[in-house]
Order: C-alpha cells, then structure tokens, then sequence
C-alpha cells in the first residue's frame, strides 16, 4: 500500500546526514532536534503552538484533557473512523457517541452532529478522513453556538486547506486544537511512531505541555495528574527532512490520484473519491465505493494478482463489541454501517510510477468486465 523503502532511499543523503547529526549533538529526549520541529512545522501550519508527543493516539487523550473533558461527558466522533478516538474518550470515563458520516466524502456530517448534541456534550473530534476536510463551516458554527470544543483529528489530511467564510485556512486551525500522527504511512511520517498537538491558544497548549511532562511544572513538582508522552530527537531530525518535502509529497499523491480516476473512469460498480470543492485533498488514501456485494471478491482478485489493498474500517465504531453499549439512545449510522462493506483502498504513496497504476487500474477494469 505505500512504498516507504523506495522514499527513503530517494531521500537517504537527507535523512541519514539529519539523524548522524542527531547522535553526534546527543539531542535524543526534548533536545535541539524536537524543538527545531516544532517550530518548523507551526510556521509550516501558520499555527502558534506545535507540542509533539509520543504517538496519535496520545495527542488525542492529550487534546482531550487539556480542554477539561470529564468522567460522564460525551464527546462526538465519527462512526465510520479507526478505533483511537473512541478509545481515548473512553479512557478518561467519559462516554464517545458516534456520529454518522457523509457518503461521498467519508467525513462526519453536520446534521449528524447536531442530532447526537445533549446536555452532556462538551466536544465534537472531527476526522479529516483520507485527506480530505469535513465540512468545517458548518461544523465549526454548530460547535460555536452550543459552546462546544472543536478537536480536529489531522493525522490523514496534514497539508490540506479549507475554504472558511474568513479565507482559507490550513486543515488543523480551524478548531480549538488539533491532533496528528506521524506513523510511517502517514503523508508526513517517519522510521517510528509520534504525533503532536498544535493551536492557537496558549493556555490549551501550555496545558497539553504540562499533561505530557508527568504533570510538572518544574522538575519534580507535580501540580497535575499527568502522563510521560514526548517524541524522540532521531525522528524529529527524520521529520525535519520530511516537512521540507511535504508539498512535493502532496503533489505526487495528487498527480497519482488524477492518474487512477483518468484510468477508473467509467467503471460501472464503482465510485471514485469525491472532492469537496471547499477542500484541497491530500490523498491519504484513495479510496473506492464498490456496490452489488463485490468489494470482497475484488479484493481478493487483486491479491491473487499481487496488488495490496485495504479494507477501511471493515466494522463501524458503533457496532464495535467494546463500543456499541455506548450507542444506546442514540440515532443509528447506517451510512457508516455501509460504507463498512463497500470501501476498499488501493495503493497510494509518493512514489507511485504509472505504469503501477495501469496494472492496478486495468485489473480492477477487468474484474468488473
């Protein structure tokens, strides 16, 4: 699905010549590397805070308790999503309620926010989902008038902008704090795992600082219940390469993306990613809606002609046996419950060539023919 080694080797001058510097300056834990990239990547986002942390799924919980979630509130996130935000939300006591999602863009939906908002709501996540923005004007404006935090979970769509009333925006300063992840197979990922928090409120990150630290303001003083979350010098250095090198990561997503919907076009069963026309798309992901029953076939006819592809998400949040308690009240998400069953991912990485992309295309053309 994505071909890290040939990226690597394309870039191997940069990154070898980032992490010896590494080592020899011994910048390993919170050193000169990690807080190069922080800076980097907030003025890369035009963002006033960048606080990297340990992975995801900790920028998550990060996020969550810096704004003040508590045991017995509920936090809105989307049904058709990978498991990490109903995990953190449920982590801290408080209740995830799932949300259903839009059929073209896979992104949680406005109408099926407001549907899910009580008394007890105190925070919606929206999941940038396979590159693309969730519709954010009315998003943000449904969160503002129920005084509701805005998280937006960032990890697929890093590099995206989107069209607001005020002007266009990058996909992650729209709300109150985002999240990302810098898992290897991630538009800007690395040779590990890591993520970060970034905003443009202060208190909110000195928070998320104080939470990651242990809690401690100062060495050993402990104001806070907190957790030890942190990125390591090494793959900052990685990241530092990397972020020089995202917009031409973007590109080569884009132009093999234009390449798959020119050789997929018109394929009947099948179809092809939508783009909001408020949001760039990044491709994460390029994904695919089969109908009449066939995603599973072809996805095993594609195996057996050695070309990878990947189910994204085979089971809705809400039906997950350790989260579908949490739905009880709640309206169902059918949309989700059936994208379960039709999406199927194929390969997208930088370094796609078109001829990968006319073998790809062309069996799942004649599969269907």
């Amino acid at each position: 699905m994505v071909d890290l080694l040939s990226q690597y080797l394309r870039l191997k001058a940069e990154i070898d010549e980032a992490m010896s510097r590494c080592i020899g300056n011994s910048s390993f834990i919170k050193g000169s590397e990690v807080a190069g990239f922080e800076n980097e990547l907030a003025s890369y986002l035009d963002v006033n805070h960048v606080v990297s942390c340990g992975n995801g799924t900790d920028a998550l919980e990060l996020a969550l308790m810096a704004i003040g979630i508590q045991p017995g509130d509920e936090v809105i996130i989307p049904a058709f999503n990978f498991v990490a935000a109903a995990e953190v939300v449920a982590h801290l006591g408080a209740r995830p309620v799932f949300a259903d999602v839009d059929p073209q863009t896979f992104n949680i939906s406005a109408g099926s926010i407001e549907n899910c908002i009580t008394s007890k709501t105190k925070a919606v996540i929206v999941v940038h989902l396979f590159g693309q923005g969730a519709a954010m004007r009315p998003i943000k404006a449904l969160c503002d008038k129920h005084k509701l935090k805005l998280i937006e979970d960032n990890a697929q769509a890093i590099g995206a902008n989107y069209q607001m009333e005020s002007g266009t925006k990058m996909l992650g300063t729209i709300g109150d704090v985002a999240t990302t992840s810098f898992f290897p197979s991630k538009n800007l990922g690395f040779m590990g795992d890591g993520g970060a928090c970034y905003t443009n409120n202060k208190e909110i990150a000195d928070q998320i600082r104080l939470i990651a630290n242990h809690g401690q303001p100062k060495k050993y003083t402990h104001s806070i219940v907190g957790m030890n979350s942190r990125l390591d010098g090494i793959q900052a250095a990685i990241l530092r390469v990397k972020l020089q090198h995202l917009d031409d990561f973007i590109s080569r997503r884009q132009k093999a993306a234009a390449s798959y919907r020119e050789h997929l076009q018109g394929i009947e069963h099948i179809t092809l990613p939508i783009i909001d026309p408020n949001s760039s798309h990044v491709f994460h992901q390029f994904t695919l809606c089969i109908e009449n029953d066939r995603r599973d076939k072809l996805k095993e006819y594609l195996a057996k002609n050695d070309i990878p592809s990947m189910i994204y998400y085979p089971i809705s949040l809400d039906a997950q046996p350790a989260y579908s308690h949490f739905q009880k009240n709640f309206p169902a998400n059918p949309i989700s419950e059936s994208l379960s069953l039709r999406a199927l991912s194929i390969p997208m990485h930088t370094e796609l060539k078109n001829q990968q992309i006319e073998y790809i295309a062309g069996h799942i053309r004649k599969f269907f023919n």
